[in-house]
């Protein structure tokens, strides 16, 4: 290759078109509330730290369990499921592009909009086509519109991200039993939720529930997540993804932490609580707020003058950043560009965002 040569160009050519995935803003130096990225406000079970430590040491040079056989068991053990019945993945995410990569390419994939953004970046890695399936302002299900996808896969976000919105079983399952391949219900606020996709496994084959580690544990930095699916599923997922695709440590944390059931509890308990609570408040401010079963609310402010839309949540979102606030704007598509996403902090963070908007409907 030559000096003048990008090697840019030697990337395949569906690469070097795509854009990849864009995560929150990750802020440099101390005074911040970060409650942009849904991350759990509090700290995993201190079963975790107990584990991580007898981990450490000697055992760190050999290779991880490949198959991570003892969180397949604990997990299917939780959801009254098989151990064949189970895999796990380098978060969540790993698990959704084993699902990618075994069942999109020549047919496409499919998902709603909105709903998390990393189902796109997966499928143009992949090169594989895409078909959007929009939600109206109400974010009920569009039924009539899923039941015409030509599509191998389906992703739902149960509750859905960016919303909070959460699905019926009912709803769930009018969905699956309409779909000719594999839908995924990503599951990752489950713990936050009032019903969750895992009973109807025993229904449906062609369902695929997936969980993360990163929300209700509290171990986002430990990237951990799993699927739950029919045992012919799992078997083709194990066949595509990576021979040790969690780490020791990481085996070791969640182990601990999906048997400390009553601590995450606890946690999910007080997350809702909070939630509850502030999504009241906003709502006597005269601010529409999607009903959440998840740990964030997606929120329409409204200024002093009782104006919301576009430019109003440009505004609350500069301010609250401003004020060392992180929150989530998402001004991409006329369903989200008025509205906030606010994760669900501790007391002391929550104190500060609610007197922050105070501060700003008094500047406005």
């Amino acid at each position: 290759m030559s000096a003048a040569n990008s090697p840019f160009g030697y990337a395949l050519p569906h690469i070097q078109k795509m854009h990849g995935y864009t995560p929150g803003f990750q802020p440099k130096g101390d005074g911040w509330v970060k409650i942009n990225t849904n991350e759990n406000p509090y700290p995993p079970s201190p079963a975790v730290e107990a584990a991580l430590k007898a981990a450490m040491g000697d055992v760190l040079r050999l290779y991880p369990d490949p198959r991570s056989e003892a969180l397949r068991e604990e997990a299917a053990k939780l959801h009254g499921v098989t151990p064949e019945q189970v895999i796990f993945g380098n978060g969540s995410d790993d698990v959704l592009n084993l699902l990618v990569r075994a069942f999109a390419s020549e047919s496409p994939a499919s998902y709603l909009l909105p709903s998390y953004s990393l189902y796109p970046v997966l499928c143009g890695i992949q090169d594989t086509g895409t078909i959007e399936v929009p939600f109206d302002r109400s974010m009920e299900l569009p039924f009539e519109a899923l039941e015409k996808v030509e599509a191998k896969i389906l992703f739902i976000t149960s509750p859905n991200a960016p919303t909070g919105v959460g699905f019926s079983n009912a709803d769930l399952s009018r969905v699956i039993e309409g779909f000719d391949g594999i839908v995924v219900v990503d599951e990752a606020y489950a713990d936050f939720a009032e019903e969750n996709a895992t009973e109807l496994l025993a229904k449906y084959r062609n369902l695929v529930v997936t969980r993360t580690f990163s929300k209700s544990y509290g171990l986002a930095g430990l990237r951990l997540g799993y699927a739950l699916a029919d045992k012919e599923v799992v078997e083709i997922l194990d066949r595509v993804r990576d021979s040790y695709n969690v780490n020791r440590l990481s085996q070791a944390g969640g182990l601990a932490a999906l048997k400390d059931q009553s601590y995450l509890k606890a946690v999910a308990a007080k997350i809702c609580r909070t939630r509850d609570y502030y999504r009241a408040e906003w709502e006597k401010l005269g601010w529409f707020c999607y009903p959440s079963q998840s740990n964030f609310l997606f929120v329409e402010p409204r200024n002093a003058a009782g104006e919301s839309g576009a430019a109003v949540a440009q505004d609350l979102f500069e301010f609250f950043k401003a004020n060392k606030i992180l929150v989530r704007y998402f001004p991409s598509s006329p369903l989200t560009d008025s509205f906030l996403r606010i994760s669900v902090g501790d007391e002391d963070q929550m104190l500060r965002v609610s007197e922050t908007i105070q501060k700003w409907l008094k500047n406005a």
